[in-house]
């Protein structure tokens, strides 16, 4: 079954019908569901699909020439081209005469086997593409890699793409079509440990429970997800144990560059390199004060809710999983630290409904930016916290995200209010308050008096 990327998916199509040679560039994390676009917009199209392989230029051009003969002249004999730049020509002289899509996926593969592949691609586009009705698709899952060596300024393909394609994690309402049968509560569960990763989504069963389901792919050795980020790792990084480091350093509660480096053990100048590569593999985040810009109060964090719920939950536990007791572990997750996740992944969910109620225009005004804030009270003297600002010139919403199994009453808006008064620069100040299980009949009484105040539920971010 095929989820979301619908708006990628027109987009394909759009250029697709054109007619005239197309070059996208489709790339994002491992797992993310590249090869499910490509598979679906290449439906009923005429296809030469490619998956380079790590191995030697000989082999991949095995490959290669096998793909472009079996798709474009079945009769033919099965004999290797004699180069790579044979293959391409062959492909672009027959796109001359008919539309054919010819998709290379994994290309950091073939490029980091063969280095010339890129020059030679980029002088087959410069020949043929004024005649040729080829539609090329360049595809990789290493994100730094695809934006540095296809899309960079240096790369021989460098101005080269007619369209590039950053895949990205679905968000919770694209999460929630594949997992029909569920709650709205349990889906945002299943987000928050699958990281709305299309691969990971798949895995889940709806015969089961949130819990049965989670114990499954994390907590039993053979589970899908038990090893997956330590793999992740060994596939996209070299030294993946001094990454893994810094990973739980993180993890673990370290969000400032000096505290990572001590915990990680490792000298301040590496550390701040190696998190530089993992933001560009979009595994952490670096974070101000949504209200500040180039803030010494900078922070840390993981940007992969599946990495740190295994972080925090699996990682700490791997011998007692496999040594068989994987149930009782994650029976312990489920009642007592379960519902702290949750709620962090909540706040990123209240995010993206905000984004998704901006769309449709259900805010009051358009905002400008939106994100967390942290700083100093200087009146009281303590440091405070607000989930969501979103703001615009002196408008501002500020929000606040509550998942726990009771219902918010007048105490939270209060609170929210308070700290939104630290905000001098914004005159007109709305709220946003979003539970987990409703609002008490106060709090509801207070919002149909107040046009500044918005209630919203976990079953409202689903209509």
């Amino acid at each position: 079954m095929f989820v979301g990327r619908v708006k990628e998916l027109n987009s394909l199509n759009n250029s697709y019908s054109k007619g005239s040679f197309q070059f996208p560039v489709i790339y994002g994390r491992r797992r993310v569901g590249k090869t499910a676009l490509i598979n679906a917009f290449s439906k009923g199209k005429k296809t030469v699909y490619f998956v380079a392989v790590q191995s030697t230029p000989r082999e991949n051009l095995e490959i290669l020439s096998n793909q472009i003969l079996s798709s474009l002249a079945p009769d033919a004999p099965r004999n290797p081209f004699p180069s790579f730049s044979a293959a391409f020509e062959y492909v672009f002289e027959r796109a001359k005469s008919e539309r054919i899509v010819f998709a290379i996926d994994e290309y950091p593969y073939l490029a980091s086997s063969y280095k010339a592949v890129s020059s030679i691609l980029q002088a087959a586009i410069d020949k043929h593409q004024a005649d040729s009705r080829l539609f090329l698709i360049l595809c990789g899952s290493s994100m730094s890699f695809m934006e540095k060596q296809v899309l960079g300024y240096e790369s021989p393909l460098y101005g080269r793409r007619t369209a590039q394609y950053k895949l990205l994690p679905f968000n919770y309402l694209d999460s929630a079509e594949m997992l029909a049968g569920f709650s709205n509560e349990e889906k945002i569960t299943l987000y928050s440990v699958t990281g709305g990763i299309p691969e990971y989504l798949s895995r889940v069963e709806s015969r089961l429970s949130v819990q049965e389901n989670v114990q499954n792919l994390f907590f039993d050795p053979s589970g899908r997800l038990f090893e997956e980020p330590a793999n992740l790792l060994k596939q996209e990084l070299r030294f993946p144990e001094a990454y893994n480091a810094i990973i739980a350093a993180i993890a673990g509660g370290s969000s400032r560059l000096n505290e990572i480096a001590t915990k990680a053990d490792m000298e301040t100048s590496q550390c701040s390199k190696m998190l530089g590569t993992l933001i560009e593999l979009g595994l952490v985040r670096k974070e101000s004060p949504v209200t500040e810009t180039n803030s010494r109060k900078s922070l840390y964090s993981l940007n992969d809710w599946m990495f740190i719920f295994w972080y925090r939950f699996v990682q700490p536990e791997l011998s007692r999983i496999t040594m068989g007791f994987g149930e009782t572990v994650c029976s312990g997750v489920f009642a007592e630290q379960a519902n702290s996740h949750v709620g962090f992944a909540f706040e990123e969910c209240a995010k993206q409904y905000m984004w998704h109620a901006l769309a449709k225009g259900r805010l009051p005004f358009p905002f400008k930016r939106i994100g967390r804030w942290w700083g100093n009270n200087p009146r009281e003297r303590r440091e405070e916290e607000i989930d969501i600002i979103a703001f615009a010139d002196e408008k501002a919403i500020f929000a606040e995200c509550k998942w726990r199994n009771m219902p918010v009453g007048e105490d939270v808006l209060d609170e929210l209010a308070r700290k939104s008064e630290l905000f001098k620069s914004f005159s007109d100040a709305h709220y946003m308050l979003f539970s987990k299980r409703g609002f008490t009949k106060a709090l509801k009484d207070k919002a149909s008096e107040q046009s500044k105040l918005v209630l919203v539920d976990s079953s409202d971010m689903f209509s």
